[in-house]
């Protein structure tokens, strides 16, 4: 296909029997904030809450009845499962929906309301589409792609079509978060048709990296693992199609990690009062990472909030990773004297600063050790100045504010020694949520060694995490580490993480 059919299929795409055309709004906040100014472009306002149902109706519009007799199929982590299932609901038409068990349940929810039959199948979105695959043969149905179509990368692309008109300045760049590639492919192609001076960058989570990687390598890959916080962008292999509209339409894709995703959000609740899902903080946090690197100011940058569909449940994760991931809280551990007075002194230092947590344990006559959270105002320049002012007060004090198991686990269970194990080696272990899977964890792990330490927490549909520590005597480590290697969750040994031997050994 040429990319002229694709501005005629975009201009043409009958997306607004479903869709609305959703506002562009100034991020007040957020531009004085960034001294830029930004545009939120408000796809968590469409009927959906996400942009999907765009490209979905857009597909089934270009179907003949004949076509759909039968009904249509979908695979999908929820949101365009929505979109397929309203669009289907206003043709008069069967829709299946394919979705992965873990998906949100706020999703799967939402499709049965609009009348899809649901069909849960798989820990992901490539198990789910192997499935869903195999579903249309066997019952005559139309699979509708989730992104790799170009009739549902039109209709994402009518989202460009909008931004132009609403625009009330010059644009500078468009910040678009990526999955399977079907919304940016779509954006992307039409502006860059129409005005080729208007950057387009690409947002991804760090641990969900399809496009960036293919991009680097020059064809798509696959990725081995990809992480689901942004279960709405968690694609392992992103389109042919999309590929080659990114490949020659995008400026430059960025990844974020988990923190700055949660501190977006945050950021678009505090200029909306919405909040949006992590795949719809995407954009958002690209911006804000690509302004710091670029050192930008007084440009105008629209961002694409492409969906708010996130559980309850999450929101505590959210808003706990938020403080560190923009640089408004520091976590450290620190060593004071085991005396009257050493906490107050200690306290001091850290001046009106608040404090957000504070976990103690005796460690012997002489010494303690404490975990602190401590609010900051100013940022990574006051989290260096507050560690110099600590050490200079002689305080023995380890900043571990980008530490991952601290952040997932040791800031909840901080205190726990055991004495007489000598033999302790300590590791984290990842799976997806499902029914059954802590019990399928341990299952796997076995009775073959003692379990002398063991945390585990559930982020709604985030992967579920589990730090153990196993005592194993030396002469069976091989053992151990072939066992592990056998059981397929990804795991990583933490027995040399400085806050295991504050806090834990």
């Amino acid at each position: 296909m040429n990319d002229i059919s694709y501005q005629e299929r975009i201009r043409n795409a009958a997306v607004y029997e479903v869709a609305i055309e959703s506002p562009l709004d100034f991020a007040r906040n957020l531009s004085a904030r960034l001294k830029n100014r930004i545009w939120l472009k408000r796809e968590d306002l469409q009927p959906v809450f996400s942009f999907k149902l765009r490209g979905a109706y857009a597909k089934l519009a270009s179907l003949s009845d004949d076509e759909l007799a039968n009904g249509v199929i979908c695979s999908s982590a929820g949101n365009h499962a929505q979109g397929v299932a309203l669009a289907a609901q206003r043709r008069g038409v069967r829709a299946v929906i394919v979705m992965p068990v873990t998906t949100p349940s706020i999703k799967v929810d939402a499709v049965r309301s609009l009348a899809g039959e649901v069909v849960l199948h798989g820990d992901n979105y490539d198990e789910a589409y192997a499935r869903g695959r195999e579903l249309e043969q066997q019952l005559g149905l139309v699979f509708i792609h989730p992104f790799d179509d170009p009739d549902v990368i039109a209709g994402q692309g009518t989202i460009a079509v909008e931004i132009l008109k609403q625009a009330e300045e010059d644009i500078d760049a468009i910040f678009v978060p990526i999955g399977g590639g079907g919304l940016i492919a779509g954006i992307a192609t039409y502006i860059k048709s129409v005005n080729p001076n208007i950057r387009i960058v690409g947002v991804e989570p760090a641990d969900s990296a399809a496009m960036h990687e293919s991009l680097q390598a020059g064809h798509p890959v696959v990725l081995d693992h990809v992480g689901i916080f942004a279960d709405g962008v968690a694609v392992r292999r992103v389109g042919d199609e999309t590929f080659r509209l990114c490949q020659q339409f995008v400026d430059e894709v960025v990844t974020v990690d988990t923190d700055q995703i949660c501190a977006a959000i945050r950021d678009i609740f505090e200029d909306t009062r919405s909040i949006v899902e992590p795949a719809g903080g995407l954009a958002v946090a690209g911006v804000k990472k690509y302004i710091a690197d670029h050192k930008l100011e007084n440009q105008s940058i629209i961002t694409i909030n492409c969906g708010a569909n996130v559980n309850f449940d999450r929101l505590r994760h959210i808003a706990e990773r938020a403080a560190v991931g923009e640089q408004a809280e520091m976590l450290l551990a620190a060593e004071i004297p085991e005396e009257p007075g050493s906490f107050r002194n200690f306290c001091e230092i850290i001046g009106r600063r608040g404090i957000t947590e504070f976990n103690y344990r005796y460690s012997d006559t002489s010494k303690a050790h404490i975990f602190v959270g401590v609010q900051l105002r100013h940022g990574l320049k006051e989290r260096h100045q507050l560690l110099a002012e600590l050490r200079d007060a002689n305080y023995p004090v380890d900043d571990l504010s980008d530490n991952e198991m601290v952040k997932l686990h040791v800031r909840h269970m901080v205190g726990g020694r055991a004495t007489g194990i000598a033999n302790e080696r300590l590791f984290r272990f990842e799976f997806p949520e499902r029914p059954g899977a802590l019990l399928d964890f341990l299952n796997a792990i076995g009775t073959n060694w003692n379990i002398s330490l063991f945390h585990y927490r559930n982020h709604g549909s985030d992967y579920g995490r589990i730090l153990a520590g196993i005592d194993v005597p030396k002469e069976e480590t091989t053992e151990l580490e072939a066992h592990l290697a056998d059981l397929g969750y990804p795991h990583w040994e933490e027995s040399d993480n400085p806050a295991y031997a504050i806090f834990l050994s």
